[in-house]
């Protein structure tokens, strides 16, 4: 399907997974915490337990690193009936404050297409998770001086694009947001009137797949970030 980006004056990026690697090192975290608990459950049962108590949490602590650490102790607490010892407990700890001061790896093509698009786009980073997080990662990332204005966001759903963007004073047919997860960067971007541009990371957190039946093809996939530039470096 051929999309037309000629109206596009502001590009919207998502942050984890789609400038920097971010899923990598919480299936790492994932690993290691299922073997901390191997002495109550099976790998395969902690990780079931650990995504329920995500998925239960997300309301109240939102997404991010920190929410995820206060998801795997309660999840520990459960599995062992509260008989987890205090050195596994400060170990949890310890896996959360490793993920938080992780350099920061950006993706392949990342600071090239930034810097090739910024002087004829206006760039912005729409992400969701912790705001401290996102912008010690931004910081650390040297990127910062590529975007116009960053917004982490509690949620990507239809009405958190069109608030922000009516608040920007983005018009949304001028507006192309590109992100790694159909569920949040692809699938409201297009039900709002606006583009998007799906970049796969190559792999996938649960909460963001979608159904088959959530598929559209009204969207430009890209194998990588940088082949963007055929179609808006012109």
């Amino acid at each position: 399907m051929e999309i037309d980006f000629k109206d596009i004056k502001v590009i919207g990026f998502d942050a984890d997974d789609t400038l920097w690697v971010n899923e990598t090192y919480f299936r790492e975290t994932e690993e290691r915490f299922a073997e901390l608990l191997e002495g109550y459950e099976t790998k395969n049962k902690v990780d079931q337990e650990l995504f329920k108590m995500e998925m239960e949490n997300l309301e109240l602590y939102g997404y991010g690193v920190k929410g995820f650490v206060l998801s795997m102790i309660e999840s520990a607490l459960d599995l062992s009936n509260g008989k987890i010892p205090q050195e596994t407990i400060l170990e949890i700890l310890n896996l959360g404050k490793k993920m938080i001061s992780h350099p920061v790896e950006l993706l392949d093509g990342v600071e090239e297409v930034l810097s090739k698009l910024a002087d004829k786009y206006r760039l912005i980073v729409l992400t969701k998770g912790d705001l401290l997080d996102q912008e010690r990662k931004l910081d650390k990332s040297g990127i910062s001086k590529y975007f116009h204005h960053v917004e982490v966001l509690s949620d990507k759903k239809e009405n958190n694009y069109s608030n922000l963007l009516e608040h920007l004073e983005i018009n949304v047919s001028e507006f192309l947001m590109i992100g790694n997860s159909l569920k949040s960067d692809v699938l409201p971007i297009l039900n709002i009137g606006a583009k998007a541009v799906h970049v796969p990371f190559h792999t996938t957190w649960a909460h963001e797949m979608v159904t088959d039946a959530e598929q559209v093809n009204n969207h430009l996939k890209l194998n990588s970030l940088k082949d963007i530039l055929k179609y808006l470096d012109n």
